[in-house]
């Protein structure tokens, strides 16, 4: 019998490596993105991410001619959505914290600053 495919959700995270005059500095420009992935286990569907991870990798040529190498740093965290999440679900994340519906205004953003509404999409 074969076994069944669950959903996983991996985050991982990739750096911006500018090169200027040979050195790329410590501060870095970073994109956390994160991806659905089907697999038969944990273990499989982490061999599965870093793969994706490193085929994102690329190099390109700035404005300014310098070298930006876009790199696959590694994987942040990786979740197993089944059975737990809805199928239109695709990342959670549990956490404590102190009064958070009377706090709104602290942990939820205004909508205008949303980046798919800041940014018109």
């Amino acid at each position: 019998m074969a076994e069944r495919l669950k959903r996983y959700a991996a985050k991982l995270l990739f750096q911006f490596r500018v090169i200027i005059a040979g050195d790329s500095g410590k501060r870095r420009i970073c994109e956390a993105r994160i991806i659905l992935l089907k697999a038969t286990s944990g273990k499989v569907a982490l061999a599965k991410a870093k793969q994706k991870g490193r085929k994102s990798q690329h190099n390109y040529k700035n404005s300014e001619g310098n070298l930006v190498r876009f790199e696959f740093v590694g994987v942040v965290e990786l979740l197993c959505l089944d059975p737990a999440c809805d199928q239109d679900e695709v990342w959670y994340d549990i956490v404590e914290l102190l009064l958070p519906s009377e706090r709104r205004a602290r942990f939820i953003p205004p909508e205008s600053t949303l980046n798919a509404i800041r940014n018109g999409d």
